[in-house]
């Protein structure tokens, strides 16, 4: 059986210092939803409160509609994966796995069954007899994970449990943690401040910001539709392009924006907006082009430095009136630091901003 959660007005504070304002949101049963924005944001802290490992100071926590903030963390039914592996150095991996089930008193035989079972989807059963120490980093993250398995609890937390791992070992947990997730369809929470992570294993983002929720969507509509300048800049990398603008002509249907010299019509039917009004323009660095068959003239830009990267060529550019672009153009492109190109943009794929920050 899957499991709901649902945090309705959930603060935490620190004597007079409140850090998480009153949030709200709801897990649906078997959702992978991913908490992530900058450190600091509170994301950890609505974990640690969802866990019982912190006193929630305001609203109420819900699960499976039953409400847990009383509840004792070892009586809500939940496993959590640490950004630390915690592993005791002196047990081997078998004896980790079965440690937490000996102490609960399951019985010998089921913990063996429960043990094998978790080291096969983990694909870890050759390792079952070393230490920890004759482990790599990925392996032990495995092994974490495995201790939470074992347990078959309803709801599995991670926290940020990737950071210790180089580059390449991150790429192939990511993997291995959805998978894990497809096999065996908990709902699972997941925080991380990476938003490539983020965009990769979630079925739902919540993006977070001192303590308050910014947006929640699915990864592909926080890239298409941010909410505010926040979500813009934090889903999506390279970051998006965010230009000084002017609003003219605005009609009711559509804005005209003028930025580094050019001129941009948007179709915004209904946006409330006044011609004169300071507006931030934003565009992708991988929605501009620098062909005129890929949209209209937005800039000319200085090349300023060059980063080949195989796949794709990174421009870093600056616009006439001297503020910085950035432009991912597909494949290799012989291009040279202090060129002039032109950088074009598809109108549809543009977004304005207003001087609150939020979307026009």
């Amino acid at each position: 059986m899957t499991t709901s959660v649902a945090l309705q007005k959930v603060v935490k504070a620190y004597g007079d210092f409140e850090v998480v304002h009153g949030v709200d949101l709801a897990i649906d049963p078997g959702e992978f939803v991913v908490f992530v924005g900058p450190s600091g944001c509170g994301k950890s802290t609505l974990l640690r409160m969802i866990a019982g490992l912190e006193p929630i100071t305001g609203g109420d926590l819900v699960i499976d509609g039953e409400r847990m903030n009383e509840v004792p963390p070892a009586k809500r039914g939940i496993a959590m994966v640490f950004q630390s592996y915690a592993l005791y150095p002196h047990m081997s991996v078998y004896q980790n796995l079965a440690f937490g089930l000996e102490t609960a008193k399951v019985p010998k035989a089921e913990i063996d069954v429960r043990v094998k079972r978790a080291a096969q989807i983990l694909r870890i059963e050759p390792l079952l007899a070393r230490k920890p120490k004759q482990l790599s980093g990925g392996q032990r993250q495995r092994v974490a994970i495995g201790r939470a398995i074992v347990r078959e609890p309803r709801l599995f937390l991670f926290d940020e449990p990737l950071s210790n791992l180089d580059a390449e070992l991150r790429v192939q947990m990511r993997v291995e943690i959805a998978k894990l997730h497809n096999d065996l369809g908990n709902t699972m929470v997941y925080v991380t401040h990476d938003q490539v992570e983020a965009m990769t294993m979630a079925d739902k983002i919540v993006v977070l910001n001192a303590g308050n929720i910014e947006q929640v969507g699915a990864p592909l509509d926080l890239y298409n539709n941010p909410k505010n300048l926040f979500v813009a800049g934090f889903i999506g990398s390279p970051k998006m392009n965010f230009l000084k603008g002017v609003l003219d002509n605005a009609d009711g249907q559509s804005i005209n924006v003028s930025t580094a010299g050019s001129k941009v019509s948007l179709a915004r039917p209904g946006a409330k907006a006044a011609n004169g009004d300071a507006v931030t323009f934003g565009v992708r660095p991988e929605h501009i082009g620098v062909n005129e068959s890929e949209g209209i003239k937005l800039a000319d830009v200085r090349v300023d430095l060059v980063e080949q990267l195989g796949d794709s060529t990174l421009l870093y550019a600056s616009t006439q009136d001297g503020q910085p672009m950035t432009i991912s153009l597909e494949g290799q492109r012989r291009l040279e630091t202090g060129a002039t190109v032109t950088a074009y943009v598809d109108p549809a794929r543009c977004h304005v901003f207003g001087t609150n920050g939020a979307a026009l």
